[in-house]
């Protein structure tokens, strides 16, 4: 059996996989994945730029909403290249130096959205729960800091795992199950031991979105307590109301995530295509809907863009 690693004179390089048994078909269904990535780089930039411009936006609300496109953002460029690439083509070759890239960017903003969607939660429960104290708690430099420390602590965790996949060896066999590099596929193909990959790869995984996730629970069954105690039923909707936006991008985000997660982990026997249309899913999902659930549900942000369109077609 050949064994390479990562101290060979010959750079290692992995083989993307597009749609497994639907070679044929790859163009076609390149297209409605193609369409996703322009909604969602269109939107997201298109959130950034309204929340950017409009005076009235500048809350911090809209700062945590900001932050969510940008990461939506990034991780649509993530694969970007390589998804069409594959589809359009044929592109599969990626050498080891770029797969570990790839990977380091797709898991950070991964969790980086699990720690934006966590600030947006406490931004939600510390206006429902604590009104007065609002634009005392959540300073514009509080907002910075905590934006730095999500971005040290993706970082934080994220570099051990890329440190110990530079130091496996691979054998003969180098072709990855997705259109991108993706943790838990690279370290399968390892013919070398790879349980401390594994464990940290799940230790990153519980010490960002499985903290994240349970801490946004709390805060909504703390916002949904305070919310009962309100005696109008009016206020009690409107501050409902001002939440639903919010456990939308939860639920796309969190549900995809464990979906893909369980069927990586205990489902071997379901066809190749299910893991790379789950994948595909969980990664294009996010960025798509999140700009049009804020744009419908959010009025002061479907105002703003209106606003830009207006102006843009009086130019034209």
């Amino acid at each position: 059996m050949l064994v390479l690693n990562n101290t060979n004179t010959q750079p290692l390089v992995f083989f993307l996989t597009g749609i497994p048994g639907l070679k044929a078909a790859q163009v076609w269904i390149s297209i409605p994945f193609c369409l996703l990535y322009v909604i969602a780089l269109s939107g997201n930039s298109m959130i950034l730029f309204v929340v950017f411009r409009e005076q009235s936006l500048h809350e911090p609300m809209y700062y945590f909403l900001s932050m969510l496109s940008a990461t939506d953002l990034s991780l649509s460029l993530c694969t970007l290249s390589t998804t069409l690439g594959v589809f359009w083509f044929e592109a599969r070759e990626i050498n080891l130096n770029a797969c570990i890239s790839q990977m380091f960017f797709l898991h950070g903003f991964t969790f980086t959205e699990s720690g934006v969607l966590l600030a947006m939660a406490f931004d939600r429960f510390v206006a429902i729960c604590d009104p007065l104290r609002y634009t005392t708690v959540l300073t514009n430099a509080r907002i910075a800091q905590i934006g730095v420390s999500m971005l040290i602590r993706n970082i934080a965790v994220m570099l051990p795992v890329v440190f110990f996949v530079r130091r496996l060896s691979f054998c003969s066999s180098m072709v990855l199950s997705h259109s991108y590099c993706y943790h838990v596929d690279l370290i399968q193909l390892s013919c070398t031991d790879n349980r401390i990959n594994s464990i940290l790869g799940l230790f990153a995984l519980f010490s960002t979105t499985g903290f994240d996730c349970p801490c946004i629970l709390l805060s909504y069954i703390l916002i949904i307590r305070s919310v009962l105690h309100i005696a109008s039923s009016e206020k009690r909707h409107k501050a409902f109301n001002t939440c639903i936006s919010h456990i939308s991008a939860v639920a796309i985000f969190y549900i995809p995530l464990i979906s893909l997660s369980l069927v990586h982990r205990y489902g071997h026997s379901a066809p190749p295509f299910v893991h790379t249309l789950m994948a595909n899913v969980f990664l294009l999902i996010p960025p798509v809907l999140n700009p049009i659930i804020y744009s419908v549900k959010t009025k002061q942000i479907r105002k703003a863009i209106i606003k830009v369109l207006i102006q843009k077609q009086l130019q034209i």
